[in-house]
């Protein structure tokens, strides 16, 4: 059974960290970030709303380096405006790059507006509506395109991700689509471990449906989200998925991501977050996440794995508590929702700081393959 069961001690890795994004006086939610690289440049992307998280009017911003340590004033890419709805909600999904294009996705949906009777976001009850995956896309870093809609009815968790065989499979929450297209615009067939949940429900994955899918399917979790996976060497993948318990939940794929397995319970401790889960150069599977359960997502950690099911070397990527200066509905976790990226014998970790601010970690993949 997978797990991040371990007897030696965590190390403690020689990082360094870059400010990408803090918020003075307006602006105050960050979240849902990723980070790329493309024509000698460093991309960030992501969310970011007036005070709450997921509220009415929030947007997808990006901003710029050369270094990958200083970086450019956060510039919008997706608004609300630019979808024809001034209190849509847009979300992050991350880059996907072919070619010489690179193309940024995003989530979107709005409010029942009777649901949302003070035009403001309540904690819970308020009804989703049209929720849909787009993109814009770029040749020069500087010139995007306008929005398109892929007619996907989900909210992207991570951007697409190769598998052995160049299929792009893009995790959601219980929907996995996949496509054979390189480009990740065109092809796409959307699966994953629903199962019949639709026949009741909207056909549509984003975090207003999730409970209601998990109740739908009778797992004994209050809810199964925010996949990243991995490939073993046999073929098969392993989408991890948060279940706001205190271990992730695993599903397998032995077709390519065709189909899914039941979802299961792991051994591996989770404070209820997004992670994301990856490969080093040296054959090992990393998985970033935050393992310590009912910490307030602190700290922020790195396991590593030489068979894909034991995680038994941890690392501390960051332990640093942050003070948060804002308030807003849902604002919280130190280091939240981490996306990585290898780049030229680095590991690159990208998240918010209690969901306001958003900071890049660098560490030497020495470090980790010592």
């Amino acid at each position: 059974m997978i797990n991040n069961k371990t007897t030696l001690p965590p190390k403690k890795l020689d990082s360094r960290c870059y400010l990408v994004y803090e918020p003075q006086q307006e602006w105050l939610y960050s979240h849902h970030a990723s980070i790329t690289f493309f024509h000698g440049k460093f991309y960030a992307v992501w969310s970011n709303g007036h005070f709450n998280e997921d509220d009415l009017g929030q947007r997808v911003v990006l901003s710029v380096s050369a270094d990958g340590e200083h970086w450019s004033p956060l510039r919008p890419v997706v608004t609300p405006e630019m979808l024809g709805n001034p209190d849509m909600v847009v979300t992050a999904g991350g880059f996907h790059i072919h070619e010489d294009v690179l193309y940024l996705y995003y989530g979107a949906y709005y409010y029942d507006p009777s649901t949302v009777p003070t035009g403001v976001r309540p904690k819970s009850g308020a009804v989703h509506c049209e929720t849909d995956m787009g993109y814009i896309s770029t040749t020069d870093g500087e010139t995007w395109s306008q929005p398109m809609s892929l007619s996907i009815p989900l909210v992207p968790n991570h951007p697409p991700q190769k598998t052995a065989s160049n299929r792009l499979i893009l995790a959601g929450n219980v929907m996995f689509p996949y496509t054979d297209n390189p480009n990740g615009i065109e092809g796409w067939k959307i699966t994953g471990v629903y199962g019949d949940a639709f026949q009741t429900l909207p056909f549509v994955d984003d975090s207003a449906a999730i409970r209601k899918i998990a109740h739908a399917r009778g797992w004994d979790a209050e809810l199964l989200c925010e996949g990243s996976f991995y490939q073993t060497d046999d073929g098969i993948l392993h989408m991890m998925l948060r279940s706001n318990g205190s271990v992730l939940w695993h599903s397998f794929s032995e077709n390519d991501g065709e189909t899914w397995s039941e979802p299961l319970p792991t051994e591996f401790s989770d404070d209820g977050s997004k992670f994301h889960f990856g490969r080093l150069p040296d054959g090992r599977f990393y998985g970033v996440c935050n393992s310590v359960v009912k910490s307030h997502r602190l700290p922020l950690d790195l396991y590593t794995s030489t068979d894909g099911e034991n995680f038994d070397r941890r690392f501390i990527l960051r332990d640093e508590p942050y003070q948060r200066r804002w308030d807003g509905i849902h604002k919280g976790g130190h280091y939240g929702y981490p996306h990585t990226m290898l780049h030229e014998g680095y590991l690159y970790v990208i998240y918010s700081k209690m969901k306001e601010c958003v900071e890049v970690t660098k560490v030497s993949l020495d470090e980790i393959m010592k």
